[in-house]
């Protein structure tokens, strides 16, 4: 079983670990079956007048003063029964210490290694995946398979030795009566299995239900503001309540299933104990068995029937750490990308130049086609369009977030597929048009790619993203906590932020994917003259909607349908008819109304 593979893999470095714990609940497990065999002596050799039939008990009796003095000091007995005790309760604090320190390694280095992936994977990958359920793989699946490693890997052991061992002692003892307290063991395996093989799927259908109600939970909470703007409230809480019920259902149909289990389960356990009692009174009335002997036979039944009993809490447990890991191996088997790639790692310049570009997300579905053009090093480029015109689509492929379908991107001369994705990616910085901050202070967050950069730097690029003036009037200035996703910001203000943020890395080919928009058109314009100032620094790509953030480009680049449909700078666009004098046109006239 592959889920076994994974385990046995991320346990590497532990199984000595595990192995000490299995030893130590199996001394656990001896001292307890040996208990009632000390009882049983007491009751048929030392206090009654059974005939010993067994050369090693009549030693330990004459070693310990004989039956006489035994029978006059029956705290010895209890003596031993106390150490017994204490040896098992020391060897369980054993075991359950390096289980759950085993554990607790093993899933550092599976939480760890699904991290890792996670970062690794594709931008595409990303795209299309569901956050909740990302968390939820993340977190609940892990703690499940830590739980199972934890309690129940070890326990097994133990109670497959306890099982073994105390039939061997019951047969020793007598065969008939061991018989009758078996019938019920092999109705208590097969119930055992049927229950693993339905709770397994029932749980995965529960595991998917919470990673939903995770994953709504995660979006109203990040989108509380618009919530709140749109008194979507009651919208949200039915929502939340439809997915919550079917989380509920489900579970509840989890839980009839480990009731209708463990109460079915428990009669046959109180069943076997009965024929126990009965044929076991009557052999000891008839005198076919000795008091001690029954006696040991009542503490036996529960060592052997109620280990067998939990095997349903442990095929449980497994079955729930067999899906988790299943899920986990889910994002595991997705490809990584591969970042490092011994490409080439030249200089950048900024020169660009596409040649018949197309890209698509679905085969056959070109949503980028025959794009042409090309951005001399240092120059402004700006691309406007209709919304799913394809504007972002074209600078995800600049970025090589994306991999063009067709046709040529080349930087300064170099095809990009040849150059290595993290060179690429740190050379190109791209402020996105949803502004995102981490929940640390605003230096941090604007130092993001690089802590040790100088202070006078960060000061020059808040100053250039106008955020400066901001930043100094907060009590603590740029040590200012933003937050969890810059909440105490206003949108403002973390999109001016993610541009200084940007800036400070001082890449020569910066792209400002509509990221204005959430600013005002006065700090549009002071952000843009500053932007100018820095024409010989770095190539410039701007992506707006609006004509008066892209009138001083070099390069206008108006998409539609995924098509270039015109090209060239302000003056000349609207000298001729067409999708750019129609926006002029209609964005003037909003403004004189």
């Amino acid at each position: 079983m592959r889920e076994i593979k994974t385990l046995l893999k991320y346990m590497k470095g532990n199984k000595t670990i595990y192995l000490m714990g299995i030893i130590f609940v199996i001394f656990s497990e001896l001292f307890t079956v040996l208990s009632p065999l000390v009882i049983r002596t007491a009751i048929d050799f030392i206090i009654g007048d059974e005939e010993i039939n067994s050369h090693l008990i009549a030693n330990i009796i004459d070693l310990l003063g004989g039956k006489d003095f035994l029978r006059k000091n029956l705290w010895i007995i209890g003596i031993i029964l106390i150490a017994a005790a204490t040896l098992r309760g020391a060897f369980m604090f054993l075991k359950s210490y390096l289980s759950s320190k085993s554990a607790e390694n093993t899933i550092k280095s599976l939480r760890d290694t699904v991290y890792d992936h996670i970062q690794r994977l594709p931008y595409k990958y990303h795209v299309k995946a569901d956050t909740g359920e990302l968390v939820q793989r993340c977190t609940s699946d892990v703690e499940t398979i830590r739980r199972f490693l934890a309690i129940q890997l070890v326990e097994v052991s133990g109670s497959i030795f306890m099982i073994s061992f105390v039939l061997y002692v019951m047969f020793r003892l007598n065969v008939k009566l061991t018989l009758i307290s078996m019938v019920t063991l092999p109705i208590l395996f097969s119930f055992a299995y049927v229950f693993f093989t339905k709770v397994q799927k029932t749980f995965e259908e529960v595991d998917e239900a919470e990673a939903t109600i995770s994953t709504v939970l995660q979006e109203n909470l990040t989108g509380i503001r618009v919530v709140k703007a749109f008194a979507r409230q009651k919208y949200e809480i039915l929502k939340f309540d439809e997915k919550n019920k079917d989380y509920a259902d489900k579970a509840y149909t989890l839980m009839k299933i480990l009731a209708t289990y463990w109460g079915c389960a428990d009669f046959i356990c109180y069943v076997q104990i009965g024929l126990l009692l009965l044929f076991g009174s009557i052999w000891t009335i008839e005198g076919h068995i000795t008091i001690g002997t029954f006696v040991a036979f009542i503490t036996y039944i529960n060592m052997l029937i109620w280990p067998t009993r939990q095997l349903g809490r442990t095929l449980t447990d497994m079955g729930k750490a067999v899906v988790s890991v299943r899920r986990i191996n889910e994002i595991l088997d997705e490809p990584i990308e591969v970042l490092e790639e011994n490409h080439l790692k030249p200089e950048i310049k900024g020169n660009i130049s596409f040649e018949h570009v197309y890209f698509e997300y679905e085969k056959n579905k070109p949503v980028l086609k025959d794009i042409t053009f090309t951005v001399k090093a240092g120059d402004t480029v700006a691309i406007i369009g209709p919304t799913g015109s394809g504007k972002s689509s074209l600078i995800h492929l600049l970025a090589r977030l994306y991999e063009y379908t067709k046709g040529s991107i080349k930087i300064d001369g170099i095809e990009l597929k040849n150059i290595d994705k993290a060179w690429i990616r740190k050379n190109v910085g791209i402020v996105q048009q949803e502004p995102f901050l981490f929940a640390k202070t605003i230096r941090e967050n604007i130092k993001l790619a690089n802590p040790k950069i100088e202070d006078e730097r960060m000061y020059e690029s808040a100053k250039i993203a106008n955020i400066h003036k901001d930043i100094i009037s907060f009590d603590k200035g740029y040590d200012t906590y933003v937050g969890e996703r810059g909440v105490s910001l206003s949108g403002g203000q973390k999109q001016r932020m993610t541009i200084a943020r940007t800036i400070i890395n001082q890449c020569p080919i910066v792209i400002f994917d509509d990221s204005l928009s959430a600013v005002d058109t006065e700090t549009d314009l002071s952000i843009r003259k500053e932007l100018k100032k820095r024409k010989n620094k770095s190539t410039t790509i701007i992506i707006s909607h609006r004509i008066s953030t892209v009138s001083e480009a070099d390069l206008i680049i108006v998409l539609d349908k995924g098509r270039i449909v015109q090209m060239g700078n302000h003056e000349s666009l609207l000298k001729e008819e067409g999708l750019y004098k129609r926006i002029y046109q209609i964005q003037n006239t909003i403004d004189d109304i």
